[in-house]
This record gives structure tokens, C-alpha cells and sequence, in this order.
């Protein structure tokens, strides 16, 4: 599992506009099973992603294609950890 975090580096104007584009990316990668959760930062300084996918060069290639990175408005840093105890409505987290 990954934990994606995103830093904006530009001004949130930017940011907007590019956001209905962002959430589309998103919404294709929900529907290819690829993210699970995700989310802004508050205060609004970026956002997180949480993704499943096999291995990171899958998920370097997958964060290829959002927009925020084609567009270099964000920074993306990568945690990978491996979910040794959840909660009982997350337990399909577990390796």
C-alpha cells in the first residue's frame, strides 16, 4: 500500500483551475481499482492518496498522468508501508 502525499507549489488560483481535470484522473483511477481513498490536506496545501497497487514503478506511472503533475503544480512523495492491523471494516487492507 502507498500513501501519496501532494504539496501544491503554486498559487490554490492554479490549482482550481486545473482541479476539474485532477478529479476526473481520480475518478478513473477509483474506477480502475488503482486509488482508495483521497483527500485535501487542511489546511489546503495539497492532498493525500491512498493507492493499492503492486509496486511503485505501477503507481510513478499512474501519477504520470494526473494533471497536477503534467502541469507541475505539486510535488508527490511516496510512502510505501504494509497495514499489519486495521480496524474490522479495513481488514481487506492486510497483506
Amino acid at each position: 500500500m502507498f500513501i501519496v502525499t501532494l504539496t501544491y507549489k503554486v498559487a490554490l488560483e492554479k490549482i482550481d483551475y486545473f482541479l476539474n481535470d485532477h478529479i476526473e484522473y481520480l475518478n478513473k483511477q477509483y474506477q480502475l481499482g488503482n486509488f482508495i481513498a483521497s483527500g485535501r490536506k487542511v489546511p489546503r496545501t495539497g492532498g493525500i492518496i491512498l493507492s493499492k497497487v503492486s509496486n511503485k514503478k505501477e503507481l510513478l506511472s499512474i501519477i504520470d498522468k494526473d494533471p497536477f503533475k503534467i502541469n507541475r503544480l505539486a510535488d508527490y512523495e511516496i510512502t510505501e508501508f504494509i497495514p499489519t492491523k486495521t480496524s474490522k471494516e479495513l481488514d481487506f487492507l492486510i497483506e
